[in-house]
């Protein structure tokens, strides 16, 4: 079949698995894909889509685990160093040993070399489709780490193990020494060079940027050509791990963007569309690419008279376990191991649930099956490979096997902790909303020039106070009850000033109009504290704020007699609120709620300060610009919210409730700006 029909498609396929999985969530998308690649491979006979390894860890694996190295949190990478380096490298070699002396004692036929062969190919986990299950689910944080961290490295340690595995069946020579030797080299060098490759490319873009080269797409193109670059040089110049390369080189470029790039928000909005659809689609081929290649894999064995296809299955699910259940010992003894002999600080209670938490999480996938693929036809004497079908039969067998055994029963023992977490839900999203508003922050300095300083900085006071209204409940233990507590203390403040605008009615020292909109923002700064999407504080008195903005515009081309009584109005406002003022001074609280009521106090007068700013004459613009520039920060706003549901930092409904609160702000926005 065509090569252009083929990836047509399969991307056609990649959005009705995504279709599929929206109705069916207690599926993996990474299952779905993997059955609609078989069924491809059913319906089109004479489809093919053949991959060598190289270029299959080139085009899929260099540029997602570059991804991957970019946004991995660094301060978690650091503290689970000694665990993520034990699974991706120690747990690799015990997994290539003991599975491998496993199948040859089950399956004699299996030569000792192909069956290291084989158990050092199914040793790499493969992270994406566990982030599809933990998009469903709750995964403890301290396991997901563990299993995305160990994924950048063990892809690496297993295709060398695996390739000096194949190389001794071909050739009949294995030297233990040499192969210590060049997994060394390989490791060494690749971060090596990762680390030179990534500092040059970073000081390369810094250069073009000062040299006038400011071009988005260029930069965006820059960025996505990156990993193929530094994979290529590592693996040609040096013949090292490219694999480890991309990962460091990624890790460099997240260190190095924060501190020395000057991202415009332009920039960084089209870089990172542009990267999400490309790992939209390879996440989503690399999958359909393991269905189409998998019936293929199992023809042979499936044909094969000498063996049933029960015992086949039988093996499989007995090699799948064995796998599994390596990686459950090695991972209950290393946390024992670092609990009660080295009783490291913060190290986590060595528990079986824990330890089969890990174990069911190393799902394996892709690039065990391209490795697989890559196992010659022929030895070098030209034999057959030895069992080349039945190796075949065995990994797409296992691939599958760990994949439907975490589906299954990942939910079941993850559900207690599901429940345990639940409480802390509000604390994360307050967590995410600051990450969030911190990024907003950073890039309005980026975007700060001299035309726009002045609103610049005025919208970064407004940040800074969302962030700082924010900090109580990231930090409150008890989060819901100190809301409540604060709740009360805004009504009981709004209770006062309704007091104080009622008795100037009575007395009428007021006028109506002007009455009525004092009643109109106290209304609805009252309704504002039942909606859980808007109580923040700078929403509450930013409501007072917008509505002298609005009374400003009416006035601002009228009579200096409605001037005067819009300056009155003002005036009156401010002695309400510091009405409110001293009645919650005067207040009689129990001691812990002391804190809270000047948390109110300072809102106020910060509040008075904004008010008396806001006489200052409109400069039609100045809010233009300011306006331009809070747009460009609710882009980046977006792509926060996005980065940190592909990392799995939140889940999907927090997600649509952080989203809820940014189309909120931008919809108060451009409603302002259109007055």
């Amino acid at each position: 079949m065509n090569l252009l029909i083929t990836i047509l498609l399969l991307l056609v396929c990649l959005l009705i698995s995504n279709i599929i999985s929206r109705y069916t969530p207690f599926i993996p998308t990474a299952l779905i894909q993997i059955m609609l690649g078989i069924f491809l491979a059913f319906i089109f006979r004479d489809i093919s889509f053949e991959l060598e390894t190289e270029w299959f860890l080139l085009l899929f694996v260099a540029p997602l685990l570059y991804n991957d190295g970019r946004h991995f949190p660094r301060e978690e990478l650091w503290n689970m160093r000694e665990s993520i380096l034990g699974n991706a490298i120690i747990l690799v070699l015990l997994t290539t040993l003991g599975g491998g002396y496993f199948i040859h004692w089950l399956i004699p036929e299996i030569p000792l070399a192909a069956a290291f062969a084989l158990a050092a190919i199914l040793s790499p986990t493969d992270p994406v489709a566990v982030n599809g299950i933990a998009k469903r689910i709750r995964i403890p944080d301290n396991v997901l780490t563990l299993v995305r961290g160990e994924s950048l490295i063990n892809d690496a340690s297993g295709l060398v193990a695996f390739n000096y595995a194949v190389a001794a069946v071909v050739t009949g020579y294995f030297s233990l020494k040499q192969a210590l030797f060049d997994f060394t080299y390989m490791f060494i060098a690749g971060a090596v060079l990762g680390l030179v490759l990534g500092l040059f490319i970073t000081w390369g873009r810094y250069m073009l940027r000062k040299k006038g080269i400011t071009d988005v797409t260029f930069h965006a193109l820059f960025s996505v050509l990156t990993p193929f670059i530094i994979y290529i040089i590592t693996e040609e110049l040096l013949h090292a791990s490219g694999v480890i390369a991309v990962v460091i080189a990624g890790i460099v470029h997240s260190i190095l963007s924060e501190r020395t790039e000057t991202l415009v928000a332009e920039e960084r909005v089209l870089t990172e569309n542009i990267w999400s659809i490309i790992l939209f689609v390879l996440n989503g081929i690399v999958f359909l690419l393991l269905g189409l290649n998998i019936p293929a894999s199992m023809a042979e064995t499936v044909a094969n008279p000498n063996i049933s296809n029960l015992l086949a299955v039988t093996y499989v699910i007995v090699f799948g376990i064995v796998i599994l259940g390596i990686r459950f010992i090695w991972s209950y003894i290393f946390t024992f191991y670092k609990y009660r002999i080295r009783q490291k600080k913060g190290a986590v209670k060595p528990s079986v649930k824990t330890s089969l938490l890990v174990s069911l999480t190393g799902v394996r996938g892709a690039v065990t099956m391209a490795g697989i693929l890559s196992i010659p036809y022929v030895t070098a004497d030209g034999s057959s490979f030895p069992e080349r079908s039945l190796i075949l039969f065995l990994a797409a067998g296992v691939i599958l096997f760990t994949l439907l055994v975490a589906t299954v029963f990942l939910p079941m023992f993850s559900r207690n902790e599901t429940l345990k977490e639940e409480h802390l839900d509000q604390t994360k999203l307050a967590q995410a909303k600051g990450k969030i508003l911190l990024a907003a922050i950073q890039v309005i300095r980026q975007e700060m020039n001299e035309e726009n300083g002045s609103v610049a900085y005025e919208l970064i006071d407004e940040y800074k106070l969302r962030f700082s209204n924010l900090l109580p409940s990231i930090q409150q233990p008890d989060t819901k009850d100190y809301i409540d507590k604060l709740t009360n203390l805004r009504l009981f403040g709004i209770k006062e000033e309704r007091k104080y605008i009622q008795t100037l009615m009575q007395n009428n020292q007021i006028h109506q109009n002007i009455y009525e909109t004092f009643e109109n923002i106290l209304d609805n700064r009252e309704e504002v504290l039942s909606d859980n999407v808007r109580t923040g504080t700078s929403y509450l008195f930013g409501k007072v704020l917008r509505e002298w903005r609005r009374l400003i515009r009416q006035y601002r081309k009228k009579s200096e007699k409605s001037q005067a009584t819009l300056q009155m109005a003002k005036d009156i406002q401010i002695k309400a609120i510091q009405q409110a003022i001293e009645k919650l001074i005067e207040l009689e609280v129990p001691e812990d709620e002391k804190k809270i009521v000047q948390k109110v106090i300072s809102d106020y007068n910060r509040t008075i300060r904004q008010l008396k700013k806001a006489a200052a004459p409109y400069n039609e613009k100045l809010e233009e610009l300011k306006e331009i520039l809070r747009i460009k920060v609710i882009d980046v706003e977006r792509y926060e919210i996005q980065k940190m549901v592909e990392a799995g930092e939140i889940s999907s409904e927090q997600a649509k409730e952080l989203r809820r609160y940014i189309n909120y702000i931008e919809g108060i926005t451009l409603y302002e700006y259109s007055e």
